[in-house]
C-alpha cells in the first residue's frame, strides 16, 4: 500500500472574523468539521490502498482535496492523542501520556485548548463522539462545555464508549437514558447533523468536532448492516468478539466480527457521505474545510483482525507500539478552491500542529503552550511552510510512573526505545531506521550510526518533561 480563556467581549470577535481574511486571503471565515476516527489503521482506507473494503465517501475528501502520508497522531492511545489535539502540546510535554483514570485527563482551564480558539474567534462550537478527556456529565466539573464546546452529544466516559449500546446518552452536560438496543454512533452522528445545519442556517461560522468511536471496539454496527457483511464473510461466523465496557454497562457479543468492522466502517463512511452533501445542499460547501485523521493506529481487540484487513500495509506495528503503524495516521483535508483536490502532500505533520493551523487559519494568535506549527501554508499550496524541526513521542503504558517507550522522527530518520519490562525502569538500546528506504522497519541502522543514535538520544532527553504527580 502506499500511502484558556475565553474572549467575552464582543469586539473581540468582531476584530478575530474580520482579521480572517489576511490569514487566508478569503472572505467570510470557513467553517471546520474535524472527524476523529478511532483506532483506523491507515490501510483501512480505499484511499491509502485498502482492497477489501469500499471507503468511497471517506476517499472523496481525498480525491477532492488533500491526502498526506507523513501525518502523525498524538500518540498511540486514545486519551493522550486527544490532548495532543486539543492542546497542541507535544506528546512529551502534555498532562496526559498514556490511558488510566479518566478523571485525571481533563484539560488544564488555564490553556487556549483548540474548541476555546475558535470560541475566541467568534464560531460556535459542537463536539459530537467520545471526549475521552474526563466524564462529560461532570456539572461543574471538567468537560467538554468547560473547554469551550458549546454542545457536546456522546457517551459519559471514554470506558463507557467501548460499547454502542450504552445505558444512556450525555447531550450538553445531563445524562439522558436509553431505551435497549439504541445504537448510540447513529444518533451521535444525527445531533452533529443538526448543529452543521442550525448553524448553517444562521449563517454562523461553527467548528464541528466529531471524535467517532468508529472502529474501536466492541465491533458493533447496525444489526441489518451487520448480517449484510456475514452474508459476504460466512466463514467467519465461528469467532465471537468480547468486550467490556463500563461500570453497569452490558456489551453484547459480536458473531463474526470481520463482518462487524466492515459493517461499522461502511456505515460511517455512508454517514460521512450524507455530512458532504449537506454542505453542498446548505450552500456552504466552498466554504468548509473538512479534515479527517485518526487518534492511532489499528488494533487488535474485541475479535479485530488488522492482518486479514491489511490495516497498516507495510508498517510495522499496532495500537500500543511507537512504530509507524501505531502513530502515523490517514490525514485528509478537503476545502474546495482552497486546497488542491487530488493533490497528495510528504510534509511531515503531527496533531499538535492543527491547534496553531487553526489559529491561523482564523487570525487568532497562537497560544503559549502550543508545540507545533501552522500547516496552512501547505494546505494553500504556498512555498512558506515552516518544517517541524522533530517529533517526538512517548508513550506510558499503564500505571507506570514514566514513559515505556519513546520515539523521535527526524527527516527520513526515526529512532525507537522500548522498555523491557513496560515498566519504564531497564530500557532496550535505541534502534534506528531509515523510513525513506525502509518504511516497515525492518532493518536498525542504529550500530551502523552512531552520532547519529547519539544526537536523537540528546533530542529525546531534551523533548521529555516529567509528568505532575
Amino acid at each position: 500500500m502506499n500511502f484558556g480563556k475565553p474572549i467575552a467581549l464582543l469586539c473581540a470577535s468582531i476584530v478575530s472574523l474580520a482579521g480572517f481574511a489576511h490569514a487566508a486571503d478569503a472572505g467570510p471565515p470557513p467553517n471546520v468539521i474535524y472527524i476523529l476516527a478511532d483506532d483506523l489503521g491507515m490501510g483501512d482506507l480505499g484511499c491509502y490502498g485498502q482492497k477489501k473494503l469500499k471507503t468511497p465517501n471517506i476517499d472523496r475528501i481525498a480525491t477532492e482535496g488533500m491526502r498526506f502520508t507523513d501525518h502523525y497522531s498524538g500518540n498511540t492511545v486514545c486519551s493522550p492523542s486527544r490532548a495532543v489535539l486539543m492542546t497542541g502540546q507535544h506528546p512529551g510535554k502534555v498532562h496526559c501520556r498514556g490511558n488510566g483514570d479518566e478523571n485525571k485527563f481533563a484539560l488544564d482551564p488555564e490553556m487556549t485548548t483548540l474548541p476555546r480558539m475558535f470560541k475566541n474567534a467568534g464560531y460556535a462550537t459542537g463536539a459530537y463522539g467520545k471526549w475521552g478527556l474526563g466524564v462529560t456529565s461532570n456539572e461543574g466539573k471538567p468537560n467538554p462545555l468547560t473547554h469551550g464546546f458549546d454542545h457536546y452529544s456522546g457517551w459519559k466516559s471514554q470506558m463507557i464508549a467501548h460499547t454502542y449500546y450504552p445505558t444512556s446518552i450525555v447531550r450538553d452536560g445531563k445524562e439522558e437514558p436509553l431505551e435497549e438496543d439504541t445504537f448510540i454512533h447513529d444518533l451521535i452522528m444525527e445531533d452533529a447533523s443538526e448543529f452543521i445545519k442550525r448553524n448553517a442556517e444562521s449563517k454562523t461560522p461553527f467548528f464541528c468536532y466529531i471524535p467517532t468511536a468508529v472502529p474501536h471496539a466492541a465491533m458493533h454496527a447496525p444489526k441489518e448492516m451487520h448480517e449484510k457483511w456475514r452474508k459476504a464473510y460466512p466463514q467467519f461466523d465461528n469467532k465471537i468478539g468480547k468486550y467490556g465496557a463500563g461500570k453497569g454497562e452490558k456489551t453484547p457479543d459480536v458473531v463474526n466480527p470481520i463482518a462487524g468492522f466492515a459493517a461499522m466502517m461502511e456505515n460511517l463512511d455512508n454517514q460521512i457521505g450524507g455530512i458532504l452533501d449537506q454542505l453542498v445542499e446548505l450552500g456552504i460547501d466552498d466554504n468548509t474545510i473538512v479534515l479527517f485523521s485518526s487518534d492511532n493506529g489499528t488494533h487488535r481487540e474485541g475479535g479485530h483482525n488488522p492482518k486479514f484487513w491489511d490495516s497498516n500495509g507495510p508498517l510495522r506495528g499496532i495500537k500500543r507500539d511507537l512504530y509507524e503503524g501505531g502513530i502515523r495516521t490517514p490525514f485528509l483535508v478537503r476545502w474546495p478552491g482552497k486546497v488542491k483536490a487530488g493533490s497528495t502532500n510528504d510534509h511531515i505533520s503531527a496533531f499538535q500542529d492543527i491547534l496553531p493551523t487553526m489559529a491561523e487559519l482564523t487570525a487568532q494568535p497562537t497560544p503559549k503552550q502550543v508545540d507545533g506549527v501552522s500547516m496552512l501554508p501547505t494546505l494553500l499550496g504556498k512555498s512558506d511552510q515552516t518544517p517541524n524541526d522533530y517529533l517526538y513521542f512517548e508513550f506510558v503504558q499503564g500505571n507506570s510512573k514514566s514513559y515505556t517507550s519513546r520515539a523521535l522522527r527526524m527527516g527520513d530518520w526515526k529512532a525507537v526505545q522500548r522498555s523491557e519490562n513496560n515498566k519504564g525502569q531497564k530500557f532496550a538500546p535505541i534502534e534506528l531506521y531509515n523510513l525513506k528506504k525502509d518504511l516497515g522497519e525492518k532493518n536498525n541502522l542504529a550500530s551502523k550510526n552512531p552520532e547519529l543514535v547519539q544526537q536523537m538520544e540528546k533530542l529525546m532527553d531534551r523533548a521529555h518533561t516529567p509528568l505532575k504527580k
